[in-house]
C-alpha cells in the first residue's frame, strides 16, 4: 500500500501509544469493547492537536463536533499490560469530519480494531447544525496539507 491509501486521501494522521490499564479491562483480562472508543478518543485528540484546532480551539472558535456516527470492528484483543499504537486518519474534513482509527497491538505490529467516527459541526450560538465545516478547520486542515 501507498501513504495514500494508508494514510487516507490527505496523508494526515496522528498516532498515540497506550498502555492497557486494570481499568479497561473486563474480567477475562482484556479489554472490554466499549474501552476501545476511549482509545479512539486519544487518537482523534492527538489528530486535532496535530492540525492545530483542539476542542478549546472549537469552543473559542463557537463550534462544537458531536459524534453523529460511531463504529469499531474488532479483529483481536488486546489484554492487560499490553502496549497499543492508536492511529487517527483524516478521511474527511469539508462537510464533516470523518477520522478513520486503528489499533494494533505494539508488541507484535497485529491489528486489532479498527473503526471511524463521523463529527458535524455546531454553531454554539444558535445550536444549528452547520452542513460545511467551519472555514476555521478548513483553513487549518489547507494550511497543514499546504505545509507537509
Amino acid at each position: 500500500m501507498n501513504n495514500r491509501q494508508q494514510n487516507g486521501p490527505y496523508n494526515i494522521f496522528a498516532e498515540v501509544e497506550i498502555i492497557v490499564e486494570f481499568y479497561h479491562c473486563d474480567p477475562m483480562n482484556i479489554v472490554w469493547n466499549g474501552n476501545y472508543f476511549n482509545f479512539f478518543e486519544s487518537g482523534r485528540y492527538a489528530l486535532l492537536e496535530k492540525l492545530g484546532y483542539t476542542y478549546d480551539d472549537m469552543k473559542e472558535s463557537g463550534f462544537a463536533f458531536p459524534i453523529i456516527e460511531n463504529s469499531a470492528k474488532y479483529i483481536n484483543y488486546l489484554k492487560y499490560r499490553d502496549k497499543a499504537i492508536v492511529k487517527a486518519i483524516l478521511e474527511e474534513y469539508e462537510n464533516r469530519l470523518k477520522i478513520k482509527f486503528e489499533i494494533r497491538n505494539a508488541k507484535t505490529g497485529q491489528l486489532t480494531t479498527k473503526g471511524f467516527s463521523t463529527q458535524m459541526a455546531i454553531n454554539v450560538s444558535t445550536m444549528e447544525s452547520c452542513f460545511v465545516c467551519p472555514q476555521i478547520l478548513i483553513d487549518k486542515v489547507e494550511a497543514f496539507i499546504k505545509d507537509n
